[in-house]
């Protein structure tokens, strides 16, 4: 039974949830990506460079004979895909970047002194007369 609670107690850690919400987040925010990339960014640039769709590019290493399929490097699949992970890696620099910088305003943020307390101040004046007694002549 020691085992089940201490399970758990880790499964409902916030941080393992946080880790389960950003999977899932970034599962959805890698399809968009991936539509982004494939439906708007590539086919511009395909049309540029003559009208060109990368994922048909491939290099063929054995041709298709009867029912086996022919075998090939789709490297345009390939270049599509690393264009999908510069868009991500810079929208993630983009975001901790910007943690970050929230990070150090708050850092930086003034704070305002602590209110003393009645002890505090009691000191203070016992301070000020012990001072103001020594300065006398």
């Amino acid at each position: 039974m020691g085992v089940l609670n201490e399970f758990k107690a880790f499964a409902v850690k916030g941080n393992v949830v946080d880790m389960a919400v950003g999977i899932i987040i970034g599962a959805a925010f890698g399809k968009i990506v991936t539509s982004f990339v494939g439906d708007l960014i590539m086919p511009p640039i395909g049309m540029l460079i003559g009208g060109v769709d990368f994922t048909d590019l491939v290099v063929t290493l054995k041709a298709a004979d009867g029912a086996t399929p022919a075998v090939v490097l789709a490297y345009g699949k390939f270049f599509q895909t690393i264009i999908d992970f510069v868009i991500v890696a810079f929208a993630i620099f983009m975001g901790v970047k910007a943690i970050n910088r929230l990070k150090r305003e708050e850092a930086v943020a003034p704070s305002l002194p602590p209110v003393p307390t009645k002890e505090e101040e009691l000191l203070g004046e016992i301070r000020d007369l012990l001072k103001a007694q020594n300065n006398r002549p």
